[in-house]
């Protein structure tokens, strides 16, 4: 899988992305991610990508031209261009699940007050948003994207189960976890997790998994 991420501040989202987990999938070349400044896109000699909106009000909008000539030239057939902005599809499991099947996604990143309304119109195949909240720019809500899809990739994770065990992958969060000690100020390790019967566990884990998505996020689970 390709990500390219286009953005103002590309280090932003290029540094989580190159530590941990991630950073050694990459190296192992299980996925490629690249991140570009939309300025080496700019024409004039002050490398311009924004200018005050029409209509008046405060804020800068991002220009159309820079934009439009990253994107024709990342772009190749079965790509697909998602913008980052907190008007956007609600990011969800369901929806990493759908987009880590393309084979290239090019992330572009929203600043200020936002991008020119004819990229929205003529450019972008969707636009996404990590929450119901602003952040000075999209390149964070890029690097929260990319991790989720790399770590659906196979061979990413440690172990092949490891994101199918996670919240949201299967409508509820995820059980308790415990490791050494059994024992710690007087807080054990329930028992039926020592015990080795596997299908017990399971039951454990699940209904574990239910009380919680309950008590902490009722709206995940179906209407009575």
């Amino acid at each position: 899988m390709l990500i390219d991420i286009l953005s103002l501040c590309p280090n932003i989202a290029a540094a989580p992305l190159c530590e941990s987990i991630i950073g050694r999938a990459q190296e192992r070349g299980l996925l490629a991610i690249r991140h570009h400044n939309l300025r080496d896109w700019a024409t004039d000699k002050h490398r311009t990508t924004d200018d005050t909106p029409y209509g008046g009000s405060p804020g800068m909008v991002m220009k159309c031209e820079p934009i439009f000539a990253a994107v024709e030239e990342l772009r190749v057939a079965g790509s697909r261009v998602i913008l980052m902005s907190p008007a956007g599809r609600p990011f969800t499991q369901r929806v990493a699940e759908e987009l880590v099947q393309v084979p290239h996604l090019i992330l572009l990143c929203g600043h200020y007050e936002g991008v020119d309304q004819r990229v929205i119109d003529h450019l972008i195949d969707g636009e996404l948003s990590i929450g119901d909240y602003v952040l000075t720019n999209g390149a964070l809500a890029a690097a929260v994207v990319a991790d989720a899809l790399a770590r659906l990739l196979p061979g990413v994770l440690g172990h092949q189960h490891s994101a199918t065990d996670d919240s949201h992958t299967t409508g509820l969060l995820e059980h308790p976890q415990y490791t050494r000690p059994v024992e710690f100020r007087g807080w054990r390790v329930p028992y039926i997790l020592l015990s080795g019967h596997h299908a017990e566990i399971a039951q454990w884990r699940h209904q574990k998994a239910l009380e919680k998505t309950r008590r902490v996020r009722p709206d995940l689970l179906p209407p009575k």
